[in-house]
């Protein structure tokens, strides 16, 4: 059984390290994000149906959530750094593909290996737990959560630049170069860590697992497209509650599980899991709606007809905030708790969402909102990992924080789902300056979806508010199975020694203690 010691690396290694987990949270971001200035141009460049062409955003996402748990307990079991250099393997490989395809299949099988990169973040987290001490870890994952907004920002702009004025297999291409270096430098910096989770990895659950996500972020997903009470939506939903709930029972019941469902159910785990969810709801409509809103035509009375390049450079102050924040949000955590940082960021999300929902017309106000948001979304989703890794052995970080990001990506599916929704019933006709009739949502659709997220944000903080400020250090299941194997521990009977002084038999000093009762010489020699 491992203990949680940290290695003492030297200032200069573990820069090293940070800033090639960093690159790498990063660029993974910019690969997912990255192909939406494409999607309305894919039908004519492909030769694919505009209703096909969704799935390269949709596959992406179901791999990413089906590998991010998987390659998270594969980590804690086989290796960290040999699961990080598999991700990003991946992530190269796939736009590879995508920089050679010129057919909707081949860009599908593409994106599919790209979304297996979803897993660098969290298993860059828990690598950074193994390989730094505590003193440096807060920081170090303030980092690596702000990347999640970085890509994001940076990805928009320059993916639309290239697809601009370049062939579009340019972004591809830019994405193979970026991911193949970060993979070379993972390579040769990074060494495996020695904490290792023992026991075989659970198969069946996987399945079950995958299954499972599969059927309900495929829901979520198409919900807007399908409708929420249609039978394509209703039975996915349906049959991913039953492959769920069957999964949770086989994890309970299995010694080695692949999610540890007991320790995911104690409130310093489950509560910090579903403030991720519900977080990750919160921060996604900003980052989608903004870039829809500036787009509008002017025509709507509220937007401003920005092209898509200038819709990106918008979103580049959220991006450079979250750097700004990253260490400030680990300062505000090493004084006064995660618990207190996850609190406030939510609070402030749900601020920002408020600015936003105030006023929508004015460039700055647009730009003010986004940002405020950004800086709720960096204190809280540095201050996740950090809750997380204090309730959980060190063997199971990369599963727990697998598990914290699924979370995170299914609050995520849940408000694309919701905000089309909403803006498709707000949608209706407005007449530009040459009569012709163009369809768009209305601002109160955009208001209805700020204060959905906003009301999401302060659910978050209820959750973040009833998180236990010190949990109790209880072993996980893991440890109680290795504990209940070992044999009791004997204490054999010290020989006596020359210079002992034996008391006569029947005398009672009345300062004898526990150890005095063993089993010792009598008086003739022979033992009592």
């Amino acid at each position: 059984m491992s203990t949680d010691a940290h290695p003492s690396a030297s200032p200069t290694a573990g820069r090293g390290v940070l800033a090639v987990l960093a690159a790498g949270g990063i660029v993974t971001t910019l690969v997912q994000t990255a192909v939406v200035p494409l999607l309305p141009q894919l039908p004519r460049l492909t030769g694919a149906a505009p209703v096909d062409v969704g799935w390269v955003v949709t596959l992406t996402l179901l791999t990413g959530a089906v590998a991010t748990p998987l390659l998270g307990r594969a980590g804690d079991m086989y290796g960290k750094r040999r699961m990080l250099l598999l991700a990003l393997g991946a992530l190269a490989a796939g736009s590879l593909v995508c920089a050679f395809a010129s057919t909707l299949p081949w860009l599908l099988a593409g994106r599919a290996l790209q979304g297996v990169g979803a897993a660098v973040v969290p298993l860059s987290i828990s690598f950074l737990r193994g390989v730094l001490p505590p003193q440096r870890t807060g920081s170090a994952v303030a980092l690596m959560s702000s990347t999640v907004g970085i890509g994001a920002a940076l990805g928009l702009p320059l993916a639309a630049l290239l697809v601009q004025y370049a062939d579009w297999h340019a972004m591809f291409w830019a994405m193979t170069v970026l991911s193949t270096g970060v993979l070379a430098l993972a390579w040769r910096v990074l060494r495996e860590e020695p904490v290792r989770s023992p026991g075989r990895f659970d198969l069946l659950g996987a399945c079950g697992l995958s299954a499972g996500l599969v059927f309900l972020l495929l829901a979520l997903s198409k919900a807007g497209e399908w409708g929420w009470g249609s039978r394509r939506m209703l039975g996915l939903s349906g049959a991913a509650l039953l492959i769920l709930t069957g999964w949770a029972v086989q994890q309970r019941r299995v010694s080695r599980p692949l999610v540890d469902v007991r320790l995911a159910m104690r409130p310093a785990v489950l509560l910090p899991h579903l403030a991720a969810l519900l977080a990750g709801f919160a921060f996604y409509a900003n980052s989608l709606v903004t870039a829809q809103l500036v787009q509008a035509p002017r025509a709507t009375g509220y937007g401003l007809g920005f092209s898509v390049v200038a819709a990106g450079v918008c979103l580049l102050p959220s991006g450079v905030i979250m750097v700004v924040c990253a260490p400030l949000s680990a300062r505000l955590s090493a004084a006064r708790g995660a618990k207190a940082t996850l609190t406030l960021g939510t609070v402030v999300i749900a601020a920002g969402y408020g600015l936003r929902f105030a006023d929508s017309r004015q460039l700055w106000a647009v730009i003010a909102g986004a940002a405020v948001v950004s800086v709720g979304t960096a204190l809280a989703y540095s201050a996740l990992p950090m809750l997380i890794m204090r309730a959980v052995p060190l063997e199971q970080t990369a599963a727990a924080n697998g598990l914290n990001v699924l979370m995170r990506t299914i609050g995520q599916a849940l408000c694309s789902a919701v905000v089309a929704t909403v803006l498709a019933q707000h949608t209706r006709l407005f007449a530009d300056t040459a009569g012709v009739a163009v369809a768009a949502p209305t601002l109160d659709g955009y208001r209805v979806a700020f204060a959905a997220a906003g009301a999401v944000a302060l659910l978050a903080c209820a959750a973040a508010c009833l998180i236990p400020r010190r949990p109790r250090p209880e072993p996980s299941p893991f440890q109680e199975t290795e504990q209940d194997a070992r044999p009791e521990p004997r204490l054999l009977a010290r020989r006596p020694s020359a210079n002992d002084v034996q008391e006569p038999a029947g005398t009672d000093t009345g300062t004898g203690t526990a150890a005095d009762a063993r089993p010792g010489p009598g008086p003739a020699g022979t033992t009592a």
